[in-house]
């Protein structure tokens, strides 16, 4: 048992060393541990901000002129007065996401008490500005109407008064969400290739074949790719959360970094023991690369991260639950979003654990039987 033990940390340590001395692998950490979060954090927008609105004004009237001069930065860049004639041309070169046409006699027939139309064209292959900011103009059209025939700024109370709280993000800023998915993206897609390109990289270079004449055994060599791998990924996610995170971005991280750490930790067993079982699977790096794509993708988009769980169809749901990834989405966000401690997150723990242990074991014996034909 000793034997095994010292004969895993050191093959341990010569993985940390392969992977030090791998000039592309150990960029590619450091670049999905910094810059990428760092990107992801500061530009993706999921609000509306400096969208392009053209405004066809076929009354030119004080109201008219009054609802153009309300579309302001950072929601919109200021309205551009366009003739008519020219919106289908505009909107076919994805020129403004919102073109406002307002009709003749529009305040005529607003003071008089009809209801005009206002026609609003949007460019909806720009899906998440389309979606949220027809509403906003929605309500700036509609609040200059009123304030318009009330002849005041001062609008009406309404009948019901709405008080919404924002919990965990009080500003709704999606920096906040995106570093933390971002890094829970990163451990999943990082522990799947270094593991798998570890394995694929032994085999193309021989080196396989040598380690399998000395008295190791297969389950000693994997054990020991999947913990080098792991000290690696750990050691980055908590340096990217303190360093990246906390201190470049100033997220605030609500719950315990050591506490996410060590549901990292059950975790990557997981993650690692799939780039594994990939890597029995193939013969080079290119397919590899493939049969990566066809695995990571779903897990990424249907665990829970991008979207909630519940919108996905029952039966996948039923199906994500089997996936280690989507109770670490889960505990991922109630620690570092909500401020969980273990008697909350336990549940999510045991089953990480269990998927855990179950797939790592299905891994090294893969492993250990791919390993023994190729001896053989």
């Amino acid at each position: 048992m000793t034997r095994a033990f010292m004969n895993v940390f050191w093959l341990s340590l010569k993985e940390v060393r392969s992977l030090l001395s791998d000039v592309f692998l150990l960029g590619l950490v450091i670049f999905s541990f910094t810059f990428s979060i760092i990107s992801q954090a500061q530009n993706t927008a999921q609000e509306v901000h400096n969208a392009t609105i053209g405004i066809a004004d076929e009354d030119q009237s004080q109201l008219s002129r009054e609802i153009a001069g309300h579309f302001l930065p950072p929601y919109f860049k200021p309205a551009v007065q366009i003739p008519v004639q020219a919106i289908d041309a505009l909107q076919d070169r994805a020129q403004y996401t919102f073109i406002v046409d307002i009709p003749p006699h529009f305040e005529r027939d607003v003071e008089a008490g009809r209801s005009p139309t206002i026609q609003v064209d949007i460019d909806a292959t720009a899906a998440m500005q389309a979606g949220i900011g027809a509403s906003y103009v929605q309500e700036i059209i509609s609040t200059q109407i009123h304030r318009f025939l009330a002849q005041t700024d001062t609008m009406p109370p309404d009948p019901v008064t709405l008080t919404v709280h924002l919990a965990f993000n009080p500003n709704a800023a999606p920096g906040w969400f995106m570093s933390i998915i971002g890094i829970v993206n990163m451990i999943t897609m990082l522990s799947i290739l270094l593991c798998g390109a570890a394995v694929i990289r032994e085999r193309e270079r021989g080196t396989m074949d040598h380690l399998l004449t000395l008295p190791l055994s297969p389950v000693e060599i994997a054990s020991a790719k999947v913990l080098a791998n792991a000290f690696v990924i750990l050691l980055a996610t908590a340096l990217s959360l303190y360093f990246v995170v906390k201190g470049l971005l100033a997220v605030p991280i609500a719950g315990s970094i050591p506490l996410f750490l060590c549901g990292v930790a059950l975790y990557l067993f997981y993650a690692l023991a799939v780039g594994l079982f990939l890597a029995t699977l193939v013969q080079s790096m290119p397919q590899f690369g493939l049969l990566f794509l066809l695995v990571f993708l779903p897990m990424m988009m249907l665990s829970g991260g991008n979207t909630p769980i519940e919108s996905e169809p029952r039966i996948l749901q039923l199906i994500m639950q089997a996936v280690a990834s989507t109770h670490f989405v889960s505990f991922a966000e109630a620690i570092l979003f909500r401020g969980a401690g273990l008697a909350l997150v336990y549940r999510e723990f045991l089953a990480v654990a269990g998927l855990g242990a179950a797939f790592f074991v299905l891994a090294v014996l893969r492993f250990r039987r791919s390993a023994s034909a190729a001896s053989g």
